[in-house]
């Protein structure tokens, strides 16, 4: 049995039956939540409020504010175009596009993080400011991957009054504008990832069909064909780097 096993099963035992280790049943936990004169303790009961909410809607700000929608969509069509939709995993596509998220919007939260949080922790700005501040270099970064026609349908859409420049542009109009932006980028790029894989498909179709070989079906043969142009050309290094690159 593995050590990692051993540990996990002897916390679980000691967890259920508490007589096994000698030790008294575990103590309840109560959570109270009592009133103070001290703003200070007011403020640090906020900051973690505010905290816990942002953690809860981490994953929404993930798909929809950042690079990881075009990421994970590419990593997606590239495994399809190779004709194996279970390799690699889910879970290790979506590791990598939380990576590779991370690397390129590391200025950005560089940014949020010297103008807007500490700040904030530092009690030198309000919630409010904490926002709007923070708010500005996300903007810049969706504004500068999003289309004029997308922003403009959203902008039509809300008719709201015509803004005079693009920071003027809510939240709740570039969000959705940014998103479409990003789903027809990632379908291009897509696009072109599919028609090396789709030429070899028909290579391997045509020359089987000549051959009468009808009942082998193409899938199974052009498959190592693929794998061998990929691994060939360094398939992964291109795709990476064209899909950091394409947010330069």
């Amino acid at each position: 049995m593995k050590p990692i096993t051993v540990i996990f099963f002897s916390i679980f035992l000691i967890l259920v039956f508490p007589s096994l280790a000698g030790a008294q049943p575990l103590p309840g936990i109560d959570l109270n939540i009592n009133p103070t004169d001290n703003p200070g303790e007011v403020v640090d009961s906020v900051k973690i409020l505010v905290l816990l909410t942002l953690l809860a809607l981490a994953p929404a700000f993930l798909l929809m504010v950042t690079s990881f929608t075009r990421i994970i969509v590419v990593l997606s069509l590239l495994r399809s175009a190779l004709g194996i939709p279970q390799s690699p995993p889910n879970q290790v596509l979506v590791a990598l596009a939380i990576f590779l998220t991370l690397f390129i919007m590391t200025p950005v939260m560089n940014q949020i993080n010297e103008q807007a949080l500490k700040p904030y922790l530092d009690n030198k700005m309000s919630q409010e400011e904490f926002f709007k501040t923070a708010a500005k270099p996300l903007r810049s970064f969706m504004l500068k991957q999003t289309r004029e026609q997308d922003l403009a349908l959203f902008v039509n859409l809300s008719k709201m009054e015509q803004p005079r420049n693009r920071d003027e542009v809510p939240l709740t109009v570039v969000v959705p504008a940014y998103v479409i932006s990003e789903l027809k980028t990632a379908f291009q790029m897509g696009f072109l990832l599919y028609v090396p894989f789709l030429v070899i498909d028909m290579v391997v179709a045509s020359t089987l069909m000549s051959m009468g070989m009808f009942m082998l079906p193409p899938v199974m043969i052009a498959l190592p064909f693929k794998l061998l142009l990929f691994v060939m050309v360094d398939g992964w290094y291109l795709v990476i780097k064209s899909l950091v690159e394409s947010f330069g």
